[in-house]
This record gives structure tokens, C-alpha cells and sequence, in this order.
């Protein structure tokens, strides 16, 4: 979220070139969430996406495919999600 005022903590991403934080989210093919984190700007798209699935691992558990963009190295994230779920 660029410029978040209201934020107590905030970030930089480097790469987007934006302050603030940012929402990780993890939806089903239906759109439907299933897992958020809020951070700082300054934690990858990767770290923040593995801290939403660790705080919901429990309730994950029938998980079978994860979808991701481009931007994410993939073989860093499956060694993650199979470490969580």
C-alpha cells in the first residue's frame, strides 16, 4: 500500500520503488482468501507469502498446487510451502 499514514511501521521496496506496506494473500482458484499477512514494504513477495501460509498451516492442509507470479523464485518457495504445510 503506497504512502500508508497510518501504518506504525513502514517500509521500502527497492524494486517496486514504493514506501508503505504490503498485503500478502493467499486466495483459491474461486478467489475465496485463505491466508494474510500485513508487512513492512521491504519484505519480499516470497517471505511475506510464506509468513500468510505458516500462520494458516493448520487449516491448509489439503493444499495440493500453488500458483504464483513471475516475480517469485519458485525453488526457494516449494522448499518453503513444504517446510509449512
Amino acid at each position: 500500500m503506497k504512502d500508508a499514514d497510518t501504518a506504525g511501521a513502514k517500509g521500502y521496496d527497492a524494486g517496486k520503488k514504493v514506501s508503505g506496506i504490503k498485503r500478502h494473500i493467499a486466495v483459491d482458484t474461486g478467489g475465496v482468501p485463505h491466508a494474510v499477512s500485513i508487512t513492512t514494504a521491504d519484505v519480499n513477495d516470497r517471505q511475506g507469502g510464506l509468513l500468510a501460509l505458516s500462520c494458516r498451516a493448520a487449516c491448509l492442509t489439503g493444499v495440493k498446487k500453488a500458483l504464483v507470479d513471475g516475480g517469485v523464485s519458485v525453488h526457494a518457495l516449494i522448499l518453503g510451502i513444504a517446510a509449512i504445510l
